[in-house]
């Protein structure tokens, strides 16, 4: 990590639970994680970009479709088991497929939301008790300036998206006397490799620079780096709240 940017020392040894952690934000938050000093697991199905961010960051990889809900507690109490009770969560994983609204059938739907959703609240609900015992802890929630910006294309995605800022503030009010914090992170339009492969033409980007108020492109990191402030001690007052890095483009 460049030492032009802040260490936490409030996050050294702190157990770090991340699902979507083999590729994009999810791997670039590992790497941020992992180099200020925290014990960090992230949960994936995907067994080739897995084991290599695990073996880069010495984080531990724990392969796991978040769709299955039993799997995925079985996952959280292997968590638990190797590094201890984990007292940060950060319900990155995702996936923005693009589908249009005339083709969409309710298996699809609710796939989505399994994808999008679902898996946040039964992460927060098999860690929260973990940090009420110690009285602490952080849990992230990720948005989306989709939904904000008005855009089409996925609409299950957007429904989703959206939800996950009523999700966080909902659970931020009933877990907060426990010292619970809950916060979402909103990302604008980052260009990971999976959105340069798909998404990015010269056209797209041009039209999207030309809306932020700062003309260069987002990057992992840029998110990375926000998510590191909201689990550490320094923002131990701040919940219920949601953070958009996008350049100011909405």
């Amino acid at each position: 990590m460049s030492d032009a940017f802040a260490r936490y020392p409030s996050l050294k040894d702190r157990v770090v639970l991340i699902t979507g952690g083999a590729s994009g934000i999810g791997a670039s938050m590992v790497e941020h994680f992992a180099a200020q000093g925290s014990r960090v697991a992230f949960l994936d199905f995907d067994d080739r970009a897995g084991p290599e961010v695990a073996g880069r960051t010495g984080a531990s990889f724990v392969h796991c479709d978040l769709r299955d809900i039993p799997a995925l507690r079985a996952a959280i109490a292997q968590v638990k088991a190797q590094l201890g009770p984990v007292s940060v969560l950060v319900n990155n994983a995702a996936r923005d497929d693009r589908h249009g609204w005339e083709t969409v059938e309710p298996d699809y739907w609710d796939e989505r939301f399994q994808s999008n959703l679902r898996h946040a609240f039964f992460c927060t609900q098999a860690v929260a008790p973990m940090m009420q015992e110690r009285r602490q802890g952080s849990i992230i929630f990720f948005g989306s300036v989709s939904w904000m910006m008005s855009q089409g294309g996925m609409p299950a995605y957007t429904a989703a998206k959206s939800a996950a800022h009523g999700l966080a503030r909902g659970l931020a009010r009933d877990l907060g006397p426990q010292g619970i914090r809950c916060n979402v992170v909103v990302p604008g339009w980052i260009f990971t490799e999976r959105q340069e492969q798909l998404w990015a033409t010269p056209e797209a980007v041009a039209k999207h620079l030309e809306r932020q108020c700062l003309k260069e492109k987002l990057y992992a990191p840029d998110i990375a780096r926000m998510v590191l402030w909201l689990a550490a001690d320094d923002s131990r007052m701040v919940t219920a709240q949601s953070f958009v890095v996008d350049g100011g483009g909405i």
